[in-house]
């Protein structure tokens, strides 16, 4: 369940939502293009639910409530500064399907989903969940985006989101830092 609200509230300040929509209303093929995202967001969440899993065994529970602030802290500060229009990928002429897939594959690899799905499958005992609920999450979001398009995401007040968001994910990543340091 934290991964899918980390990953709803993280892919609402984020590019990619911006990118399926342009994507969708270029190919006009929306089945097409949330096939490509939601293959291609299964990775990217996977390849981080992989490191997490990898990194938490080895790590004290302080330091994985650790890592989970930094990212939060990460996400956050990153949501506060107004986001970088995504390359349009104008150019790619492989499709719908494989332009979404490759185009949102990039654009997500090493993004703030899915350092959050790295921190949070770090402290859990079955990883493949936060795989699971990011992707699920990123979706919730990325849908609605590719059958809207981009005239739709453009009337949405995204600066008044992404600031929200930005200061929820650093409020409570400092109380979780506070905490892992044994602070509060």
């Amino acid at each position: 369940m934290a991964a899918f609200v980390a990953a709803i509230l993280a892919q609402a300040s984020d590019r990619t939502p911006w990118l399926t929509a342009i994507l969708s209303t270029r190919f006009a093929k929306p089945g097409a293009v949330i096939a490509g995202t939601v293959i291609a967001l299964a990775i990217i969440n996977a390849a981080g639910a992989i490191g997490g899993a990898i990194i938490g065994p080895r790590i004290t529970p302080n330091a994985q409530n650790l890592l989970l602030a930094l990212a939060l802290l990460s996400a956050g500060g990153s949501a506060l500064f107004p986001i970088k229009p995504p390359d349009r990928l104008s150019g790619w002429r492989i499709g719908a399907f494989a332009t979404s897939l490759f185009g949102v594959a990039i654009l997500a690899l090493g993004d703030r989903t899915q350092f959050l799905t790295a921190a949070l499958a770090a402290r859990s005992p079955t990883p493949v969940l936060a795989a699971v609920g990011a992707t699920l999450g990123a979706m919730v979001v990325n849908i609605p985006a590719i059958i809207l398009g981009e005239e739709a995401r453009k009337a949405l007040p995204l600066a008044a989101v992404r600031i929200t968001v930005g200061v929820l994910f650093l409020l409570v990543g400092a109380v979780m830092a506070l905490s892992a340091v044994r602070l509060i």
